[in-house]
């Protein structure tokens, strides 16, 4: 049985203000909680990254549901993908167990420093209105294999493109989520707009779907290493949650206000400029620790 105490009690705020910002942005939420239980907890890389997805699952369900609302998720593709997503995140929470802790925040620093990549190199609002345009005029009116009648009445065609290709780049984004926590969001950004050429608006809410389903059984793996664990970790994890958790629920609902207030390209860059910084401490500990 878990001790309770209020040790964490600090994280609620500090969780509040990642899920705002990861629903605001579309980023997943652990990719900024590992590194603040690492950097500023002093917690072991497993545990970071465990505690930081079985909060995320939080996050997402509460961004699922409004996008299941508004009717913009493209559930067939999102099941096929998560054939492949799932067990692979499984392999990679496994996997996660039976590496060292320092070569474990090593993948986390490198990991980050590709997130910041892909936040720096990220789509405009006007590119993104250029890709959709692109999907538009190239499906004939009354044609494409997919076909989405959102909330609103507005009709989505659009046929899906590279779909082994989209199995890969997922199935890779899904064995660094479960190994450290992120990658499947930023891999299906890509994939799903560029390359898949599912238009925006579908592409972000079948993510969503995708990575909150992901992250799900990815985190069931690292909850169940915790309850094997049992002892000093298990209440760490405990006493972190009881915070985290009303935290990223309270500031998902806050994201989609600040998303509109924020313009989306400034928020991707400075949050590619954060993580670099982010990946630069990570790094230079894991050098001074070996």
């Amino acid at each position: 049985m878990a001790h309770i105490t209020l040790t964490y009690w600090y994280m609620l705020p500090v969780s509040m203000l990642v899920a705002t910002t990861a629903m605001a942005s579309g980023v997943e939420g652990a990719t900024f909680f590992a590194p603040i239980f690492m950097l500023a907890l002093r917690l072991s890389p497993e545990v970071a990254i465990g505690v930081g997805l079985i909060t995320e699952v939080f996050g997402f369900a509460s961004g699922l549901i409004a996008y299941a609302r508004k009717r913009l998720i493209d559930y067939q593709l999102g099941l096929r993908l998560l054939t492949i997503t799932v067990p692979v995140a499984l392999l990679g929470t496994w996997l996660a167990t039976d590496i060292s802790p320092n070569i474990l925040k090593g993948i986390l620093g490198v990991g980050l420093f590709a997130v910041a990549l892909s936040f720096l190199r990220a789509p405009d609002h006007d590119d993104m209105a250029l890709l959709d345009d692109a999907i538009r005029a190239s499906i004939r009116p009354g044609k494409g294999e997919t076909c989405l009648t959102t909330a609103d009445g507005e009709e989505i065609r659009y046929t899906i493109c590279n779909k082994n290709e989209g199995r890969l780049i997922s199935g890779i984004g899904a064995l660094f989520m479960g190994m450290i926590s992120t990658g499947l969001g930023e891999m299906n950004g890509y994939f799903l707009l560029q390359r898949c050429r599912v238009p925006s608006k579908v592409a972000v809410a079948t993510s969503v779907l995708i990575v909150a389903v992901t992250a799900l059984a990815a985190s069931a793996g690292h909850l169940i290493a915790f309850v094997q664990q049992g002892g000093e970790v298990l209440n760490t994890v405990f006493n972190l949650v009881i915070f985290t958790i009303p935290g990223v629920i309270i500031g998902g609902q806050l994201g989609s206000s600040v998303a509109s207030h924020i313009p989306q390209n400034v928020l991707m860059r400075g949050l590619g400029i954060l993580f670099v910084i982010v990946a630069t401490l990570t790094l230079t500990e894991v050098l001074f620790l070996l």
